[in-house]
């Protein structure tokens, strides 16, 4: 054996005992404990994909670097530039979105810009934020040879939303049109085949029939549009929103460290929140007769 113990199962790792020294791990136990295709560590080395990372540094952008370690191999110029389009598209939304209102009020009750963030981007889940990978499920399943309108009419029918379409706030999303402008640019270059993009039309048009106003596509459709052209799968596009959002809640949390203000809640103090449960009223039990009644509220336990 070399002079190496072999652990029983469930020993923990192996380690080396040979030398007289302190135990060391044994190589094959490190190489195989965390093995990772993404990135390769050694003293004075850092690969990134196979890449040096000194050769990345001032040659890739950020949005191509996010693309690398998420599939392997740098993008085209033009999967790279429209994976940055969709990135900045969704940067923010301001306090009015309840991720960067969560990190705004973390930050005035000492957390840390860390925990801050954390707080923000733990929100982000399938009603706030997971629009974009629901868009993405529904888009396949056009592009797999569902019609659009019967899809329409089955979300109808559960009187649900068709995550992507429609807004809130905004009557029309102004960061729809210049994405898809992108994307059907990228198509006509043949960059990015079109699919996605021909069912996202499919079904804004079939939510506008028989309505007086239509229900155009939102940030989450757009950028869902683009991350299906792009080959992300769903859950990824989740992910790359997540990244995205959470550059907007690093600036408004540091915004809100800057300020000084302390525990800031979600009301503005001279205002309170609304009460709908039952009107004042008084217990029936009377005093403790071994307790007079003015030194009640005084008495301790």
């Amino acid at each position: 054996m070399n002079g190496t113990a072999v652990p029983a199962v469930g020993d923990g790792p192996e380690r080396d005992t040979t030398g007289g020294g302190e135990a060391m791990i044994a190589e094959r136990t490190v190489t195989d404990w965390w093995s990772t295709a993404v990135s390769e560590i050694q003293p004075g080395e850092i690969r990134l994909r196979g890449y040096p990372v000194e050769e990345l540094i001032g040659r890739v952008t950020f949005a191509e670097q996010i693309w690398l370690m998420l599939r392997g191999e740098l993008p085209t110029p033009g999967q790279g530039r429209l994976l940055e389009a969709a990135l900045v598209a969704a940067v923010d939304h301001g306090p009015q979105a309840p991720s960067i209102a969560a990190a705004r009020m973390a930050a005035t009750c000492g957390v840390g810009l860390n925990s801050a963030v954390a707080t923000g981007a733990g929100l982000l889940g399938d009603v706030h934020g997971g629009a974009g990978q629901q868009c993405m499920e529904v888009l396949q399943r056009v592009v797999d040879g569902e019609e659009a309108p019967a899809i329409v009419a089955e979300y109808r029918r559960r009187r649900a939303y068709i995550p992507g379409f429609g807004h809130r706030f905004h009557p029309r999303d102004p960061r729809r049109d210049p994405l898809l402008a992108l994307v059907q640019k990228a198509v006509h270059a043949g960059e990015v085949p079109g699919r996605a993009l021909e069912a996202g039309l499919a079904l804004e048009a079939a939510l506008a029939e028989g309505r007086d106003r239509p229900v155009p596509m939102n940030i989450d459709g757009a950028t869902a549009i683009i991350y299906a052209e792009l080959g992300f799968p769903s859950e990824l596009g989740r992910g790359l929103f997540v990244l995205s959002r959470s550059v907007g809640i690093l600036a408004h949390a540091w915004e809100e460290t800057e300020s000084g203000a302390r525990i800031k809640g979600p009301l503005p103090r001279p205002l309170l929140a609304g009460y709908h449960g039952v009107p004042i009223r008084h217990p029936e039990r009377t005093p403790d007769p071994h307790v007079p009644f003015e030194d009640a509220s005084s008495s301790k336990t």
